[in-house]
């Protein structure tokens, strides 16, 4: 369905342009608010992540909200996740989350959750958008919402993580470096493994509005790998901005992407039942994966890029365990959408259980190399289906001749065209990942 505003995962943008800016975020509290009415007596929970522009974003919702009359439980940072859980336990009709997750600073964004911790369905983002065609009008003074700040959130959600593994699992003896991003986990994400008794080094924890993601957390893992060496540390766990995304690094300060976090935990789980069914990866999940899984007797299925639809296929399939490269995983036996702690901690239950280190977890699969090429087009979508990419990939396809993947796909959250190529010899996928991202060009008009 056509939408003005909403993406495949929330709105998002530059902060001061349209849709980020404060009159905007005004008439999109109200537009849900008026969705919401019909509900009897609507509750709203609002996280953010330690964007600046939080700040202005919260209370602009807050005040569209009330002005349609409707409740609001104010969380303050608090992680994607935590929002998700805390929807549902607190009986709230819905959860916003204010972030832009791995993007810088600049950037912010507006999610949601329904009142069971899931993505909102698609009916529900076509009728706020269409209450965003109309001017807002204020109920009555009588019937205007209000605000509470919910003082214990973060403790909750620290009791939610620990509680997702077994009581007589312990850490005591895992030493451990936690990259917090400077973002929405900084206040919890250290007392969920300290209380389960790692020794744990924290950084990336002291944000300043404006340091976001920056030269650290899971989109710049180097920073936590370079600690876990100097230190002699165990692991290495970095999260995102916003916390829904975890990369983990070994002891050697090798990156442990998603793909692998899935495979240490499919091989370790679901032999002992805490999991069911197969995985769900995505079709940029490497090609490594698939093939380790298969020698594990591992069903696995492919989604389109994104979070919602993994979780869509999850579900069809009724399986448990999904996720992407880039570490957001979803563990569906657990909770509603994609956590970082909640993902870190299956993997470190997996190195306790099995009294080996996360290098030796991961030694059964062998990723094969991959270059990606970003191409910025102002209007990717029809790209893909151009005759000279068209040709362009059938010849690289017919080149690998089975022996890897070509996978051409635009962003969901930027104006570019992702060039994939994925095989067993890096300079000839590079080579070809070249080629390819140069037709795309030239198809463009470039």
């Amino acid at each position: 369905m056509d939408r003005d505003y909403f993406g495949t995962d929330g709105i998002r943008g530059r902060v001061g342009d349209t849709p980020i800016t404060p009159d905007f975020c005004v008439h999109l509290g109200w537009a849900v608010g008026k969705v919401l009415a019909s509900s009897g007596s609507p509750l709203v929970v609002i996280g953010k992540d330690t964007r600046i522009s939080g700040y202005m974003i919260e209370s602009a919702l807050e005040a569209g909200l009330a002005s349609a009359g409707i409740d609001v439980n104010l969380f303050g940072p608090i992680p994607t996740p935590a929002i998700a859980y805390l929807t549902r336990t607190l009986r709230a009709d819905a959860g916003i989350v204010i972030s832009a997750s791995h993007n810088p600073f600049e950037d912010n964004g507006i999610k949601f959750f329904d009142g069971d911790g899931n993505k909102l369905p698609d009916e529900m983002e076509v009728a706020i958008e269409a209450q965003l065609r109309q001017p807002v009008v204020s109920v009555g003074s009588q019937a205007l919402g209000r605000a509470y700040r919910v003082d214990d959130a973060r403790g909750r959600y620290i009791e939610f993580c620990k509680g997702t593994i077994d009581r007589g699992v312990h850490f005591r003896g895992l030493k451990l470096v936690i990259d917090c991003a400077h973002g929405a986990t900084y206040a919890v994400a250290p007392g969920v493994f300290s209380e389960l008794g790692a020794d744990v080094t924290v950084i990336g924890a002291d944000p300043d509005g404006t340091n976001i993601n920056h030269e650290c957390g899971s989109t710049y893992p180097e920073t936590v790998a370079r600690k876990v060496v100097e230190i002699g540390a165990d692991a290495g766990i970095a999260f995102d901005g916003d916390g829904d995304r975890v990369i983990m690094v070994d002891a050697n300060g090798d990156i442990v992407d998603g793909d692998e976090m899935l495979y240490v935990i499919a091989k370790t789980g679901l032999p002992k039942g805490r999991l069911t069914g197969g995985v769900v990866g995505t079709v940029m999940s490497n090609l490594g994966l698939e093939r380790a899984l298969e020698t594990c007797g591992i069903p696995f299925e492919r989604a389109s890029v994104g979070d919602r639809y993994v979780l869509e296929l999850m579900r069809a399939r009724g399986w448990q365990l999904g996720g992407e490269t880039s570490g957001h995983l979803v563990c569906l036996a657990l909770t509603t959408t994609g956590d970082g702690i909640v993902s870190a901690l299956q993997v470190l239950v997996a190195m306790v259980e099995s009294g080996r280190s996360l290098a030796e977890l991961r030694n059964g699969m062998s990723k094969l190399p991959q270059a990606m090429v970003n191409v910025r087009i102002e209007n990717p979508g029809g790209i893909a289906a151009n005759p000279l990419v068209d040709d362009a990939i059938r010849g690289i396809e017919a080149h690998l001749n089975g022996r890897g993947r070509v996978v051409i796909r635009p962003s969901g959250t930027e104006p570019v065209v992702r060039v994939m190529v994925e095989g067993e010899d890096a300079d000839e996928v590079n080579e070809q990942a070249a080629s390819l991202a140069a037709v795309v060009e030239q198809a463009n008009g470039g």
